[in-house]
């Protein structure tokens, strides 16, 4: 898989509602995963997303999530730029990099869904998420 950059939304308990909405403007396929399916099924949040992907027709590809208990949502300021694929080189690269004069809110290492993920906010305020998924065989 190639590495893709765009951005992630976060929501604060509509993104299934807005991710839908984005569907039908731009039309692709639509994968919803929820908090429940992730290991948290009888908790207040369990129908809430946890991840969201669309990619559309036109090559465009949007991802958002309800925000994590105990998160603030805060619109405006509710969006991180994502970088993800399987290389895994490449990826740890650019987090060195982004990662480097800036602050790491979630430290780059192996998630409860899998995936090796970071957040890290760079030296000019932007909000970056790394998530580096086991190559495709």
């Amino acid at each position: 898989m190639a590495s893709r950059l765009n951005p992630y939304i976060s929501f604060g308990g509509d993104a299934r509602q807005a991710m839908e909405f984005y569907k039908e403007v731009f039309g692709g396929t639509l994968a919803l995963n929820t908090y429940g399916e992730s290991g948290q099924a009888g908790t207040p949040d369990a129908d809430k997303i946890m991840h969201a992907m669309l990619e559309t027709p036109s090559g465009f590809t949007l991802m958002g999530a309800d925000a994590p208990p105990g998160m603030e949502n805060t619109p405006g300021n509710n969006f991180s730029v994502s970088l993800s694929g399987d290389d895994d080189a490449e990826l740890r690269g650019y987090w060195e990099k982004l990662s480097t004069g800036g602050s790491v809110a979630v430290p780059l290492e192996k998630q409860m869904w899998g995936d090796v993920f970071g957040m890290c906010t760079d030296r000019f305020g932007i909000p970056w998420m790394v998530n580096i998924s086991e190559p495709q065989g």
